[in-house]
Formats: C-alpha cells, structure tokens, sequence
C-alpha cells in the first residue's frame, strides 16, 4: 500500500512541476515578445484612431508626391499616404537605395503630436514586390494598381 501511494504522490509532484515549468515559459515568451509584436496601420486607420505615444507599430503606403524634405544632418521628413489619409512621418538615418517618392514603403515607429517618428523605414526592393499590409491598404482606399509586368 505505501508504495502506491509513493508512486502516486511522486506522479502528482512531476505533473505540478510540469504545469509550473509550462507557465514559466509561457510567461517568459511572452515578456521576450512584447517588443517584438508590432501591428500594422494604414495611414487611415492612424487619423481615424491615433494610437497612444508609447506604442509601437508599423505604418505603411505610398510616399506622397512632392513631400520628401531632407533636412539638417540625417533627419528626413515625407508623408505617406494611403490614398484615403495622410500621415507626416519624420526619420533620422540613412533611408533605403529605392526609397523614393510614389514608392512603397513601411516604417516602424509611434505617433506623436501628429507625427509618426519612425525608428526603421523599409523601401520595396524592387519594382514588382509591395508588403502585402500596403497592398491590401491601398486596395481598401482603391489607389493600388497592379505593377505593369
């Protein structure tokens, strides 16, 4: 009898440290994650409800005619558009090689005081290939035209 019941306790003691381990991993997936996971906006989605100042997100669309200001030192200044809104956006650093006005573009950054501050701006890298989010947003507004093959 006390061996079935050793077998039992040591049986419950191996399932509990299972279910600890398993939500001490969870846990800690989740805390390595929280910067990680950045979720995409259209430029309209920003107007329509701008995100908080402390939250970082991706934004994409087309970089709108005539807005590509470079100023001072690496600090850039261009609004991308959506075909339906606007958003002023402002980098400091070295853009892409095709990084170009009526491009596509996506930038990783927050909205503050009207202003996405981007901290990385990724270009198409070539003339057939758009991120799939930018497409769809475009496509939303009805601005996208397929590439010419």
């Amino acid at each position: 009898m006390a061996l079935k019941s050793l077998k039992k306790k040591r049986r419950i003691q191996v399932v509990a440290l299972a279910v600890v381990a398993l939500i001490v991993s969870t846990g800690l997936i989740g805390y390595a994650m929280k910067d990680g996971i950045n979720f995409f906006r259209s430029p309209s989605q920003v107007m329509e409800e701008p995100p908080s100042p402390n939250e970082v997100f991706r934004i994409g669309g087309l970089v709108e005619d005539g807005s590509l200001e470079r100023g001072v030192g690496e600090t850039i200044r261009f609004r991308v558009t959506d075909g339906g809104a606007t958003v002023p956006v402002v980098f400091t650093g070295v853009l892409p090689d095709l990084f170009d006005e009526n491009q596509g573009m996506v930038g990783t950054g927050r909205y503050v005081n009207g202003t996405f501050e981007a901290s990385e701006i990724l270009a198409k890298h070539d003339e057939t290939y758009m991120p799939k989010e930018v497409v769809d947003a475009l496509k939303a507004q009805g601005v996208y035209q397929e590439p010419e093959s």
